[in-house]
C-alpha cells in the first residue's frame, strides 16, 4: 500500500474500481426507462442498448487513453487541462460537476420518495437527508470501507437480476413469448432506424456514471492503465446486462409499444407491470425494494467522485486550497467530501419540496456530463497531437466520432436542460475569472 505526496492512499483494486462504476450506473438502470424506450423504438429496446453501448464505447476509449496518459485525480478536469489548457480544463471540470455533484441529489431523492411511499409518516426530505448522512459517513471512513459495502449492495442487485433472468426463461420456455422472438431487435411492427436512434439518445443516459472510475486514478493499486481497463470492462458488462434484461422484458411485456404510447402514465411502470403479469408480484416487490435502496449507494460513489474532482481542481489552484486537504487518518479529501454532502443536502431538500425539482436536477446532470464528454474527446486530440506522442489515426478518428455522438445527444436535450447548463457555465466563467484575478493580484 502506498500513499501519494498529497496523502491519497492506493487501496482500490481493479475489482473495487469496477464495483464503483457498476454501482454508479446501477445494473437495473433500464427498469425506469424501459417503457419510454419501448415506445420510442417501436419495441426494439434491446437493439437500442446495443447501439447505446457502442456509442458510449467511444467515450470510454477516450477516458481510457487519457487516464493512462494523465493518471491524476480530477478525471476530465485533469485530462482537459493537459490536452487543452487551464481554461478549457476548468470548463470541463465545472461542467462534469453538474453530473457528479447533482447525481447524489437525484439518487438520494429517489430513496426519499421510495421510503415515503412505503412509510408515509416519514417525510421525503427527512428520508433523503438520512440517506445523504449515511453515504457521507461511509465515504469519510475511507475508500476501502465504502468499496466493501458497495460490493455487498452490488451483489444483491446482480443476484436479483439473475433471479429475473432465470424466471423469465422458465416462463418463455413453458408458455412462449408475448411478442415475436426477434422483435426486441427488429421492432414490434417493423424496423424503424430513426426511431431506434432517437431512443438511443435516452438510453445513453443509463450509462452516465461509469466515467467516475477515472476520479480514483491516484487511489488504484495497479498501473496507470488499470483505470482504463476498469472503465471498458464496466461499460461492456453494463451493456450486456442491459441487453439481456430488456430483451427478456420485451418478450414478456403484456402491452405492445402502441398500447403504451396511448397511455403515457403506464410507461414509467411498464417494467414493473411486466413483472407482475408474467412472473408474479413477489418479484416486482423485490425489484421495487432494491430500486429504493440502491440509489443511495450510487450517491455514495458519486459523492466520492465529486470530492476527488474538487480535490484535483483545488490542488491545481482552480478552487480554494482548503478543498485539497487530505484527512491524515482516513486518507480521503475530507473538506471536499463534506462540501459535496452539504450541497447535495441543500439541493435534495429543495428538490423534495419543489414540484419540478426532479426534472430540473435530471436536466442538470445530463447536459453537464455530455458537455464534459465533448471536451474530453477534444483533449485526447490536443494531448496526443504533440510531436513525440502517439499520433496514430485512432487518436483523432475515435475522439471525433465520440465527440459528434455527444453533440448529437446534447442537441436532443430539452430546452430546460440547455438553459440550466448555460446558467451553470456562465457561473463557472465568473468563478474562473475571479480566481484568475485573485491569483494575479496575489
Amino acid at each position: 500500500m502506498t500513499t501519494t505526496a498529497e496523502g491519497l492512499q492506493r487501496r482500490l483494486t481493479l475489482r473495487d474500481l469496477i464495483v464503483s462504476g457498476l454501482l454508479f450506473i446501477g445494473p437495473l438502470a433500464p427498469v425506469g426507462v424501459f417503457g419510454v424506450l419501448d415506445v420510442r423504438s417501436g419495441g426494439a429496446v434491446a437493439l437500442v442498448y446495443v447501439v447505446a453501448t457502442i456509442a458510449m464505447g467511444f467515450t470510454a476509449w477516450s477516458y481510457a487513453r487519457m487516464s493512462a496518459a494523465v493518471p491524476r485525480a480530477g478525471s476530465v478536469f485533469a485530462y482537459a487541462t493537459a490536452g487543452l489548457g487551464r481554461a478549457p480544463g476548468f470548463a470541463a471540470g465545472w461542467m462534469i460537476m453538474l453530473d457528479y455533484l447533482f447525481i447524489p441529489s437525484v439518487a438520494s431523492l429517489f430513496v426519499g420518495i421510495a421510503t415515503h411511499s412505503l412509510l408515509p409518516q416519514v417525510p421525503v426530505w427527512l428520508a433523503t437527508g438520512a440517506a445523504i448522512a449515511v453515504v457521507t459517513a461511509l465515504n469519510l471512513t475511507g475508500v476501502k470501507v465504502a468499496a466493501v459495502v458497495g460490493t455487498v449492495v452490488l451483489a444483491v442487485e446482480i443476484v436479483l437480476l439473475a433471479v429475473f433472468v432465470v424466471a423469465a426463461l422458465v416462463v418463455l420456455v413453458g408458455e412462449g413469448p408475448a411478442r415475436p422472438w426477434l422483435s426486441p431487435l427488429t421492432g414490434f411492427e417493423g424496423f424503424a432506424p430513426l426511431a431506434v436512434l432517437g431512443a438511443v439518445s435516452v438510453a445513453v443516459l443509463s450509462f452516465l456514471g461509469f466515467d467516475a472510475i477515472a476520479s480514483f486514478a491516484e487511489e488504484n493499486t495497479g498501473s496507470a492503465r488499470q483505470v482504463g481497463r476498469a472503465l471498458l470492462f464496466c461499460l461492456a458488462l453494463s451493456g450486456v446486462l442491459f441487453f439481456v434484461q430488456t430483451y427478456l422484458a420485451s418478450l414478456l411485456s403484456p402491452l405492445t409499444p402502441q398500447q403504451l404510447a396511448q397511455d403515457p402514465t403506464a410507461q414509467d411502470a411498464a417494467f414493473y407491470d411486466m413483472l407482475r403479469a408474467a412472473l408474479g408480484g413477489w418479484l416486482a416487490v423485490a425489484v421495487t425494494a432494491v430500486k429504493a435502496i440502491a440509489p443511495a449507494f450510487s450517491a455514495m460513489v458519486a459523492q466520492a467522485a465529486v470530492s476527488r474532482l474538487l480535490f484535483g481542481m483545488a490542488r491545481d489552484g482552480q478552487l480554494p486550497a482548503a478543498l485539497a486537504r487530505i484527512d491524515r487518518r482516513t486518507h480521503v479529501p475530507r473538506n471536499a467530501t463534506v462540501l459535496a454532502a452539504v450541497v447535495t443536502l441543500l439541493v435534495s431538500v429543495w428538490a423534495a419540496s419543489a414540484e419540478d425539482g426532479l426534472e430540473v436536477l435530471s436536466s442538470m446532470v445530463t447536459v453537464g456530463a455530455l458537455t464534459a464528454f465533448v471536451l474530453l474527446h477534444a483533449s485526447v486530440i490536443g494531448y496526443f497531437a504533440v510531436p513525440g506522442r502517439d499520433r496514430r489515426a485512432s487518436t483523432v478518428v475515435i475522439p471525433v466520432i465520440g465527440g459528434l455522438i455527444s453533440v448529437v445527444v446534447l442537441i436532443t436535450a430539452s430546452g430546460l436542460a440547455l438553459a440550466v447548463a448555460a446558467v451553470w457555465l456562465l457561473l463557472g466563467l465568473v468563478v474562473h475569472a475571479l480566481r484568475r484575478r485573485a491569483a494575479v493580484g496575489g
